[in-house]
């Protein structure tokens, strides 16, 4: 009797509930009101409703002692499936952010493997790069040089091409004694060039 007015509420109150529900918009709700529809509830208890009072009170404390008993049994029992459940879940996170954890850490080394090979390249190419400019800039180097030693060359040619002029020049150079008579020869004998 008792198993079926529980149930007749219980019908009752999800009938009411599911038509006020009805009436919301919310998705939130719309996922609660089907969780509920697609709950499994267990079987009613084999306590409810089994008491049936005795006439004697020391027969009905027990009777009541062993319900309690029983009770604290099965109390005891869905503590226990219920600590197993909970480590179970637990174990398996744990699982899963040591798995997240590995993957992230793979990861992190596969970036820096990435880093370190792209540095390297890097690393050779400006290698090459300063090693080519290296090489331009000796070449350069060695044109100025060159360039420079052909144009001292030049200067001494010069220098001595004007030596040389000068020397022949002083060979026709006048003594001092003559020097007076030459001048006024020029003064007088004017050459028209």
């Amino acid at each position: 009797m008792a198993l079926t007015s529980r149930s007749a509420i219980r019908t009752a109150t999800n009938l009411s509930n599911n038509l006020l529900r009805s009436f919301s918009t919310s998705i939130k709700s719309a996922h609660h009101n089907n969780h509920q529809q697609t709950h499994k509830y267990l079987e009613a208890s084999a306590f409810v409703g089994s008491w049936e009072a005795p006439k004697d009170p020391k027969e009905a404390q027990a009777k009541l002692a062993l319900l309690r008993r029983d009770y604290a049994k099965q109390v005891k029992q869905v503590r226990k499936n219920y600590i197993q459940e909970v480590e179970v879940l637990r174990l398996e996170k744990q699982r899963k952010d040591e798995a997240k954890r590995e993957a992230l850490r793979v990861a992190n080394e596969e970036r820096k493997k990435l880093k370190a090979e792209a540095a390297k390249a890097r690393a050779e190419e400006r290698k090459v790069a300063d090693e080519e400019f290296r090489r331009t800039l000796m070449k350069e180097r060695g044109e100025k040089l060159e360039h420079w030693r052909m144009m001292e060359k030049k200067r001494e040619e010069k220098k001595k091409e004007k030596n040389e002029a000068i020397r022949r020049q002083s060979s026709m150079w006048v003594d001092e004694k003559k020097l007076e008579e030459k001048l006024l020869d020029a003064i007088v004998n004017t050459i028209p060039l």
